[in-house]
């Protein structure tokens, strides 16, 4: 559950089961999009996609049969709130799956559920038969001829990569969890080559609120660039770490207060992949403006060695990696070289420059988001940790 919230938006009290579904029944599609487009929802997955445009090239896509698929692979080091939302609120993730097959006119919705949440399946299950029996999903929903829709879930397997949404498909298709080349955009040529959606957990439980109390209210929290609330999963050194609702822009400074993080050193935003914000910068917004994030907020005391932490991240970046491409593959085995012969005392300044040159061309060479964003804490670590990484460095 949430550790704590603020202006609830998502976990208000007064959710009414269904009430954003049955709204939806009266709108057309092309509607529904609209409402969603005048939230101004973006993709919470990280990459802030806007939702409204990825819906409506689905819908207006030609094809046999359209897709709508949950990318609950929350594989992100640090990040846990999919997995709150589905242990407490999977009628609601569902239910906006079922509003997103109203709107792009989809026939079966696939929850690709990360291999590590298997003991969710159980409960997940459950909860679709229970739909099921009450007619909210299968022929004729709600009574509305020609409304068929239905879930089913898929397990991964353990593979980062595969948050990625078109290494999704693959897997999806009884692939090797690889990337595609894009376009072709899954929207036009997804899963078997038809139109797909691949949204985020929190997307579509957001969908559902925004459906229900309309897109003025959802479009009062947040900024203008940023609407509504985001969740964020908060561990490292701090009093309070758990799952929290904050509205979008808020500070890092105003985080770290309300989660007990005084004196941290500093906050890796949004992952593994993500960026390490310095104390300095602490006044810095969580909101797509500055600092984008799929939620993950790990915060590192004033004892923490950076370099060991930029070590543990390319690490684990060498190990996920698909190896399908030649920056990503042979890349991130070199930063990580990189960092133990700055532990050593080993690496040149010469040498750190040509670290820092080939992490900037894996960020735009690399083929997918993994190697586009694996560089990004070493980057970061080098940038705002001088006073650790220079004084390591042979000045030779």
């Amino acid at each position: 559950m949430l550790t704590r919230t603020r202006n609830p938006i998502l976990f208000a009290a007064d959710i009414t089961p269904e009430a954003g579904l049955d709204k939806a029944m009266r709108l057309s599609p092309a509607e529904i999009v609209s409402e969603i487009e005048r939230a101004r929802l973006r993709g919470r997955g990280g990459a802030g996609f806007p939702t409204a445009l990825k819906w409506h090239l689905a819908r207006v896509a030609s094809g046999d049969r359209k897709f709508v698929v949950c990318n609950a692979d929350e594989g992100e080091p640090g990040t846990f709130k999919d997995r709150v939302l589905l242990s407490a609120y999977a009628d609601l993730v569902f239910e906006g799956m079922t509003i997103a097959a109203r709107a792009i006119g989809a026939t079966l919705g696939i929850v690709y559920l990360r291999g590590e949440y298997a003991y969710l399946l159980g409960h997940l299950d459950a909860i679709l038969a229970k739909r099921r029996a009450a007619n909210l999903l299968g022929p004729h929903i709600r009574g509305v001829g020609g409304f068929e829709f239905d879930v089913e879930i898929h397990m991964g397997a353990g593979a980062y990569v595969c948050g990625e949404e078109t290494a999704l498909i693959e897997s999806l298709e009884g692939h090797r969890g690889e990337p595609r080349n894009r376009p072709p955009f899954p929207v036009n040529t997804g899963f078997f080559d038809q139109p797909t959606i691949v949204n985020n957990v929190e997307t579509l439980a957001l969908a559902v609120r925004i459906l229900d109390r309309g897109a003025e209210w959802f479009t009062q929290y947040g900024t203008s660039a940023s609407t509504g609330s985001k969740l964020f999963s908060v561990s490292g050194d701090c009093a309070r770490p758990g799952v929290y609702e904050f509205p979008m822009g808020i500070t890092i400074a105003e985080l770290l207060d309300e989660v007990g993080g005084a004196g941290a050193k500093a906050v890796q935003v949004g992952g593994a992949s993500g960026h390490c914000v310095p104390a300095r910068q602490f006044e810095r917004a969580l909101a797509f403006e500055d600092i984008a994030t799929g939620g993950s907020v790990i915060v590192f005391g004033s004892h923490r060695n950076m370099l060991a932490v930029a070590h543990n991240f390319m690490t684990f970046f060498v190990e996920e990696s698909c190896g399908q491409c030649t920056p990503c593959r042979y890349g991130n085995v070199a930063l990580r070289e990189g960092i133990e012969m700055l532990q050593r005392g080993t690496c040149s300044m010469r040498h750190l420059a040509d670290l820092r040159g080939l992490g900037e061309t894996m960020r735009l060479a690399s083929k997918c988001g993994l190697g586009q964003s694996s560089p990004n804490a070493f980057l970061s670590i080098i940038e705002h940790f001088q006073d650790e990484v220079l004084g390591r460095a042979r000045q030779a």
